[in-house]
């Protein structure tokens, strides 16, 4: 069982700041550190440290050696990365007092990535496998559709959300996940959500998956104090991933998505804040 990750591999520069800035507001700020991210990397790590065999699909740029370190570091298989020449996605990322962020990406080798390389790195999957892609790359619907012609459970991310990338992933799809304003955004474009397993998360509030096969399922978040919200979404997502590949209900990798996420959020940073299966094993005997 292995979990592939068609996602975007980004440097984080994270910036403390009094509050988020105004249009137009010049700011000054608290804090700054670099870190490994994007959604992709995040989800990687998160279902890495669960526990979960996991192959990276993506690319890089030049001068990005300890991008590959982290990854590998964490326990991510690499096979599926290219170097390129484009470089590497960034993001700059602003986190105010209250752990509220606002983000602006840039996708650079993220949106380099082929056909072609997705299939290469796809070639020994097989059904007992799963799939992660969110919307952060190029040639998802591509990889959805080889994955799922392999047999793969394919779960996507729809976000950042973008209308005609769901609609071109959404017939390879699994289980679609979604936020609260992405499974509006669904709604209104779409009519309803579609018929497939759809898992929308609520922050603080929890998550729901719906399915046609069984009863609604929800969970509640479990209590912590955040300090930094980055990548909790990632993280429930890759931890989730990797509880279903490992062969777990839909109710027990939920449980263990949501303890990954309260943990992570406790902690400054995305990828470098992920616990490991450990530690998130001993914050759920803890819950009772």
């Amino acid at each position: 069982m292995t979990v592939y990750n068609l996602g975007s591999i980004n440097i984080d520069h994270v910036y403390r700041v009094p509050h988020l800035p105004a249009p137009g507001e010049t700011l000054s700020a608290l804090a700054y550190t670099q870190g490994l991210g994007g959604k992709g990397a995040n989800q990687s790590v998160a279902a890495a440290r669960a526990g979960a065999r996991t192959v990276h699909i993506g690319a890089i740029g030049p001068n990005s050696d300890w991008v590959r370190d982290a990854m590998r570091g964490y326990g991510v298989d690499l096979a599926g990365v290219s170097l390129l020449e484009e470089p590497t996605g960034h993001a700059i990322i602003n986190v105010d007092p209250g752990a509220e962020n606002a983000i602006v990406i840039y996708p650079g080798a993220n949106r380099a990535v082929t056909p072609a390389m997705v299939e290469a790195a796809l070639a020994e999957a097989g059904p007992v496998d799963t799939l992660l892609i969110q919307n952060e790359t190029s040639a998802q619907a591509e990889a959805a559709a080889a994955a799922r012609a392999r047999g793969l459970r394919v779960v996507y991310s729809a976000a950042p959300f973008d209308i005609d990338a769901v609609k071109a992933a959404l017939p390879h799809a699994s289980l679609l996940v979604m936020n609260e304003i992405e499974a509006d955004q669904t709604r209104a474009a779409l009519g309803a959500l579609p018929p497939l397993d759809c898992l929308i998360t609520r922050g603080a509030k929890g998550a729901e998956w719906i399915s046609a096969r069984a009863e609604p399922l929800f969970m509640t978040a479990f209590r912590v104090t955040p300090v930094d919200t980055t990548g909790a979404g990632d993280t429930f997502i890759g931890t989730l991933a990797a509880g279903l590949d490992l062969g777990l209900d839909r109710a027990a990798a939920m449980r263990l998505a949501m303890a990954a996420a309260a943990i992570q959020v406790t902690r400054a940073g995305a990828a470098q804040a992920i616990p490991d299966r450990a530690e998130v094993d001993t914050f759920l005997r803890a819950q009772g």
